[in-house]
């Protein structure tokens, strides 16, 4: 049997320095990396991992874009209260088949959770999220009075 080796880049330095910063961004400043939640909660108590996320605003509405691959809509449960959004949710571990054994496991398992505070101009209401190729996309739309407007002088 061949035995893989992961081949690292040329600067494992910079792997490095990314995780510390991903690590110190999530423990100082739980709002700039989306994990507003109260860290109390049982599902923030009990996640094992955070998935990565896109967020983007336009005049209209705010767009969560959250990679959550090998997972189905059935696995994921999104919830809203008192101006915070969360998601959490669990990815089996996958389970060998016989004659097989795993020589590296890399891919993260186990319960996850995300959590927003949505701004005020955040209409909650008309959320509305699709999940489609492993990625979750929440659409949060502005209240119109939110939305910028032009004024017109006399």
């Amino acid at each position: 049997m061949a035995n893989l080796t992961r081949r690292r880049r040329r600067s494992p330095s910079f792997d490095d320095m990314q995780r510390e910063m991903d690590r110190v961004l999530e423990s100082f400043l739980p709002r700039a990396t989306g994990n507003a939640a109260d860290e109390s909660s049982e599902d923030a108590r009990q996640a094992v991992w955070s998935p990565r996320v896109d967020v983007a605003e336009t005049e209209e509405l705010y767009q969560v874009h959250m990679d959550l691959p090998g997972l189905s809509s059935s696995d994921l449960e999104i919830n809203y209260q008192d101006g915070t959004l969360a998601v959490s949710g669990e990815r089996q571990m996958e389970h060998a088949e016989d004659g097989t054994s795993f020589s590296r496991i890399e891919r993260r398992h186990g319960r996850f959770y995300r959590s927003f505070s949505l701004p005020q101009a955040a209409n909650a209401d008309e959320i509305e999220a699709s999940f489609d190729n492993g990625v979750l996309s929440i659409s949060i739309p502005k209240t119109p009075e939110s939305q910028p407007r032009r004024i017109e002088v006399n």
